[in-house]
């Protein structure tokens, strides 16, 4: 029998809020909001609490409960696993965050042409002997046009790459995923980005960007109206970022919002 040294009594007394793994590379299988598996990537942290009398946490166990989990995972299975990890260690408290590439089939506008859109997406569970919790974050790239841009200039306006990030924390029982984060984002924007667009789907999106000019601010608030009276939501946030294409700069609009209470940290 091997001596497990993790399991000693500590004397110092002293308990850590967070013990664990962090930057795991792991393939996993991710259901998209249809309930198909999408093969990815993820890099993966993992914690616990620790309470002060015991010396170390058994690093492996987390390994080996994610590798059980690995092929199964949404919104609800990724409670289970956290919850498991809790148990497993036998903490009090217990943390899983997976961040990976998301994609989704879309189809180009007119064409009709197939490809896959990527989304950098956080899958965050949290279990705590019952108030056990999930926290769903997307980044979506989009397009806008300059409202200012186009209604100075003789001709065209100045277009550029955006990024919308919400974070969300759904309300208990409630079905959240990230397509439904997507949508709202690229709903909020001039236009969404494809993987593939050919001569008529360029020209559709063009066009139609340019009689849909927003500001950063104009996309922020687009996604505070979608989602601040959806009741599947708690709270979330919102971040908007443009990568001005005529500014030796970056614009961006952020707010917090309790959906409850409509209380806001602008």
């Amino acid at each position: 029998m091997l001596p497990d040294v993790q399991g000693l009594p500590d004397e110092r007394g002293v308990a850590l809020d967070e013990v664990g793994i962090d930057g795991l590379r792991y393939p996993l299988l991710i259901a998209d909001g249809q309930g198909i598996k999408r093969e990815t990537v993820a890099t993966v942290d993992m914690s616990v609490s620790l309470e002060a009398g015991v010396k170390g946490a058994h690093l492996s166990r987390f390994v080996e409960v994610l590798h059980a989990w690995r092929d199964q995972l949404d919104a609800t299975t990724a409670l289970s696993l956290a919850e498991d990890v809790r148990t497993r260690l036998g903490t009090s408290n217990a943390r899983v965050r997976l961040s990976f590439a998301y994609f989704l089939e879309r189809r180009a506008p007119i064409t009709g042409a197939r490809s896959f859109s990527e989304y950098e997406c956080t899958l965050t569970a949290a279990a705590s002997g019952g108030a056990n919790s999930v926290l769903l974050q997307v980044r979506v790239p989009v397009t806008s046009v300059c409202p200012c841009s186009k209604a100075i200039s003789d001709r065209g306006a100045h277009n550029q790459r955006g990024y919308v990030t919400i974070e969300a924390r759904p309300a208990v029982d409630a079905q959240l995923w990230f397509d439904d984060l997507i949508d709202v984002a690229e709903a909020s924007a001039s236009s969404p980005v494809y993987a593939l667009l050919k001569r008529p789907d360029e020209r559709h999106v063009t066009m139609a960007g340019y009689d849909n000019p927003v500001f950063v601010e104009d996309m922020a608030r687009h996604v505070v109206v979608a989602m601040r009276s959806d009741k599947r939501i708690a709270r979330f946030r919102v971040h908007v970022v443009n990568d001005e294409s005529i500014h030796n700069h970056a614009a961006f609009a952020r707010l917090d919002w309790t959906v409850a209470t409509g209380d806001k940290d602008a």
